[in-house]
This record gives C-alpha cells, sequence and structure tokens, in this order.
C-alpha cells in the first residue's frame, strides 16, 4: 500500500457488476440503476461475520467521513451472501452500526445468486467442525465469501477494486481521484 496508486482509467473489457434488484433495510427495493449519477462502494458479506465484514464496512465508514460533503456524491451498498438468516429487521439494525448512507440489501436466494454472479463474488455456506459430525445447531454456521469493496462509477461500470484490509486512507486517496 506504500506505492503511489496509478490513475483510474476506463475499464470497457472489465465484466464486474450488472443489474440487480434487491429489498433495502427499509423494506424498498431497489435496482442498481437507482444508484446512477452516483459512485457506488458495493460489498459482499453477512451480519453474522465475526470479523472481516464489520471491518470492511467500517473502513468504508471511515473513508466517507474523511470525505466529508464529498462523501454525498458516493453510496455505500452492503449485500447480504446470507438471506436466510439477514432479513430486513436485521440489516437494519446492523447498518445503523455504519456510516448513515450505507444501504444494506437483501433479497431471495435468486436474487442475491444473480447479483454476485454479475459481481464475480463467490460465496459459499462453511461447514463448521460440528456440522461435520452432525450437531451444529441449522442457524450456526459461517459463510465463505469474496471480500472485495467494488469501486463503481457513475454508470454502474467498474472502476477498481479494494483488497480485504485496504487501509481507509488509501481509500480515500482512490475515491478521491474517483470524485
Amino acid at each position: 500500500f506504500d506505492q503511489p496508486l496509478p490513475p483510474l482509467e476506463e475499464r470497457p473489457n472489465v465484466l464486474i457488476g450488472g443489474p440487480f434488484s434487491l429489498t433495502d433495510q427499509f423494506g424498498a427495493r431497489v435496482r442498481e440503476a437507482d444508484f446512477r449519477g452516483k459512485l457506488m462502494l458495493v460489498y459482499f458479506g453477512y451480519t453474522y461475520c465475526p470479523d472481516v465484514c464489520p471491518t470492511e464496512l467500517q473502513t468504508i465508514s471511515v473513508a466517507l467521513e474523511a470525505l466529508g460533503p464529498a462523501a454525498e456524491q458516493i453510496v455505500p451498498i452492503f449485500i447480504t451472501v446470507d438471506p436466510s438468516r439477514d432479513t430486513v429487521a436485521l440489516m437494519k439494525e446492523y447498518a445503523a452500526n455504519f456510516h448513515p448512507a450505507l444501504r444494506a440489501l437483501s433479497g431471495s436466494r435468486e436474487e442475491i445468486a444473480t447479483a454476485a454472479k454479475a459481481y464475480r463474488v463467490y460465496y459459499a455456506k462453511s461447514a463448521s467442525e460440528d456440522d461435520e459430525a452432525g450437531q451444529s445447531d441449522a442457524d450456526d454456521y459461517s459463510m465463505d465469501h469474496t471480500a472485495i469493496v467494488f469501486l463503481m462509477d457513475r454508470e454502474g461500470r467498474y472502476l477498481a477494486h479494494f483488497p480485504s484490509a485496504t487501509p481507509p486512507e488509501r481509500m480515500v486517496e482512490r475515491l478521491r481521484q474517483a470524485l
């Protein structure tokens, strides 16, 4: 993370991102087209995640706070990979822990699969040691998933991404370039 960032450039051949129709933490249906005109920071995760997801969402929150009023041009989006547990009510409660602009999205398994496929995101239910022994509670599991924050332009096209553990200062630097 010590090297200067190269300039942002259009990446017309990168096939990341695309249509989705999901439900936000307030119960409203939203589509990716609803965010046109703003940059999007898109992260896939789940509310029961013990460490990576809250850390990444906190990094996004810190970066947006550092941008001040310019952050109004960016919409942070958290899409669950665990729609079985991540209900609208739970997403609302969880999202309240992060930046107030955060849109926490859920949907049916099929809708989540469509969004994840568009963003080339991997996710799968992870078998715990108890699962393998056949003694686990059905709701006590973790999810393996891609842990990348995608930066999408004002038209919903891929601009860049931030790997897990990117410092907020580095994210701010890239976001300023994109603004």
